[in-house]
């Protein structure tokens, strides 16, 4: 049985009764509305940390979905299991494939700055400054970007910035 069918909540279970609604009324090829049924379902089971399940719908959703705008958000979940799961290389690739689809993706660029500013971190406990710098400059150039897309999303990164000196470079 389909994870939009064994909603347990009333939230969950409104939503994917208004999200079958509109896929019946609204006019869609067949390959976008099974994209769509497997990326809600996806999003069910990320949201109760199944990401397995997530992870497979995700990758069956990508198979019929052919806008670029959609098929980023797809990507960009994918990579947020894989941060999730600590395989912050796996969720780097995921990143960037969004963002070839959609520049315009803040989320995927914060989730990038976090995954270099982590790095930069784990360089300091290793002894090694001069990589530390290396990603934490890396990170402010992907925060960057993600403020100038979402000022008021980012207040924590700019506070960052602004205390390291890197904000208006």
């Amino acid at each position: 049985m389909p994870r939009s069918q064994r909603n347990d909540n009333f939230i969950d279970k409104t939503f994917t009764i208004v999200a079958d609604i509109l896929l019946q009324i609204i006019p869609m090829a067949s390959g976008e509305k099974r994209a769509f049924t497997y990326y809600r379902d996806g999003m069910s089971a990320q949201s109760e940390g199944e990401y397995a399940e997530a992870l497979q719908n995700y990758y069956e959703a990508m198979r019929p979905e052919i806008d670029p705008y959609d098929r980023s958000y797809i990507l960009y979940n994918i990579g947020l299991i894989h941060t999730s799961n600590g395989e912050h290389t796996k969720a780097l690739e995921y990143y960037f494939q969004a963002l070839e689809r959609n520049p315009s993706l803040p989320q995927a660029l914060n989730n990038t700055a976090l995954i270099c500013h982590y790095r930069g971190e784990q360089a300091i406990q290793q002894g090694d400054p001069e990589i530390a710098e290396a990603w934490f400059d890396q990170a402010a150039e992907y925060w960057k970007q993600a403020i100038a897309l979402a000022p008021s999303n980012y207040i924590e990164a700019q506070n960052r910035l602004k205390i390291t000196g890197r904000f208006g470079e």
